[in-house]
């Protein structure tokens, strides 16, 4: 059963293109058990009509202060109690600014200062005005009290500009939704997580890496943080963003990354090296670029071995944390899994098939099947955020 049945929303809706979203949004909520409520502003209406938020809400759509059916009970007091959560999708950087200056001048932004509810905002709206500082300063203040920013994603834009602002798509608004709901089963818990690919030099230009692009791992410790844990995410070069609260340790090699994972845990309660770490590296690496030698048609470089970070977390003999290994296999991934398992002292594994198109690398996707000792557990095609909330979830239950 999904964390928000029965939970109620308040959905509000200010003037921005990605208005449009909030029909699915509203439409996916439901499809959880959540109940919808709808508050748009005037803007809102230029881009998508109360009648179509009505219909997939099942409510009548509120957008007036000045209503007199509304307000001869005070309405905008009684839908400031009734929520459970209020999500402002897209949030504006109008809509921001006025809630950072504590306005109230219409339902909206009145509702936010009469509830008790906690409040979550999707920013949406142009890269150049995202980045502006004024924008930047006003999330800074909603953030320090207490308000949840979820997003934005970057990418091409309505506008035809490309960078951040994009409002996030209805269903990782769900997921963030649900995540907030979600019992907060790893409190007081450190988590350490690898993420990402190593990179192992060959000459001051060149190196040897792999296609993980993080987001695994990143999904992870998002999800670790919303489940209550304090999170260390040590990361390979990757171009995500660290999700809020997370305390990110940027490495390059796989040197670089033993050294930090032994430092972090033995100070932890649950390691997961979720990094696809190079299992080997130059034995050497070339002080000036290498260059082609005229006749010479190879070049032999001799590799020698990483350390191996995940058997040494799970070989500590004290402070030894609830070690969890991952597994990018492409053939026989359940026989691959449960030696890796055994041989390296894990008590857990998570294993995919990265040779099937649309999960495992590079995608946003991804099915594993997670391994111990007496027992498995399937978790099939979904987003990474969702499938990482599920590793952790039977991680909490086998601490």
């Amino acid at each position: 059963m999904s964390t928000l049945a029965g939970k109620n929303i308040l959905l509000g809706i200010s003037g921005g293109i990605a208005a449009y979203k909030c029909a699915e949004l509203t439409r996916r909520l439901s499809e959880r058990g959540a109940q919808v409520r709808v508050v748009m502003t005037n803007a809102a209406k230029e881009f998508i009509t109360p009648l179509t938020m009505q219909a997939v809400s099942g409510h009548p759509v509120s957008d007036s202060l000045f209503d007199p059916a509304a307000e001869a009970s005070m309405g905008h007091i009684e839908l400031a109690k009734w929520a459970d959560l209020v999500l402002l999708a897209p949030a504006t950087a109008d809509l921001i600014a006025r809630l950072s200056a504590g306005m109230g001048n219409d339902l909206l932004t009145t509702l936010v200062l009469a509830t008790e509810a906690p409040v979550a905002i999707a920013p949406a709206m142009n890269q150049q005005m995202y980045s502006n500082v004024a924008t930047q300063e006003n999330l800074a203040t909603l953030t320090r009290r207490g308000v949840n920013i979820w997003g934005p994603a970057a990418g091409e834009q309505a506008c035809g500009d490309v960078g951040p602002g994009r409002m996030l798509e209805p269903m990782q608004l769900v997921e963030h939704s649900e995540a907030f709901f979600a019992p907060k089963s790893l409190s007081g818990k450190t988590v350490t997580i690898t993420a990402g690919p190593t990179r192992e030099a060959i000459d001051p230009v060149r190196y040897i890496s792999n296609h993980s692009s993080g987001k695994m791992g990143f999904a992870l410790a998002e999800a670790a943080k919303s489940l209550g844990a304090e999170v260390n995410l040590i990361a390979g070069p990757v171009s995500l963003n660290t999700p809020k609260g997370v305390n990110c340790i940027n490495v390059e090699s796989a040197q670089q990354m033993f050294e930090a994972s032994a430092q972090q845990a033995i100070t932890s309660d649950i390691f997961i090296g979720c990094a696809a770490v190079a299992d080997y590296r130059p034995e050497t690496i070339a002080d000036n670029k290498l260059k082609k030698v005229d006749g010479q048609d190879d070049m032999n470089i001799k590799m020698v071995k990483n350390p191996d970070i995940i058997a040494h977390v799970a070989g500590l003999s004290h402070h030894r944390p609830f070690t969890v290994g991952f597994a990018a296999e492409t053939q026989d991934v359940e026989a691959y899994a449960k030696s890796k398992l055994e041989r390296k002292n894990l008590d857990m594994i998570c294993a995919n098939d990265v040779s099937i198109a649309g999960q495992g690398f590079n995608s946003d996707n991804n099915a594993i099947t997670a391994f111990w000792s007496d027992g498995k557990q399937s978790l099939s095609l979904e987003s990474k955020q969702n499938i990482a909330r599920q590793i952790l979830t039977l991680i909490a239950e086998k601490l």
